[in-house]
């Protein structure tokens, strides 16, 4: 299992991360997702998805992405 950090731009609420974490649980093989509203990480845990995947979620939710290294 792999975990993969992100950096979320544009969240301000709770709303706002409920809504990354719903988009980010249905990437075919996460199996973890774990958003902070305070510092924009997002935490994604699982196997075989793709970093275009995760942004892609995030982007269906309203907001941008970016990989942290």
């Amino acid at each position: 299992m792999s975990t993969k950090n992100y950096s979320v731009e544009g969240m301000t609420c709770e709303h706002c991360v409920a809504s990354v974490q719903e988009e980010v649980a249905e990437v075919p093989g996460t199996q973890g997702v774990e958003v902070e509203l305070e510092s924009g990480r997002l935490v994604v845990t699982g196997e075989g998805f793709s970093d275009d995947a995760i942004a892609a979620a995030v982007e269906r939710a309203g907001y941008k992405v970016q990989q942290e290294h």
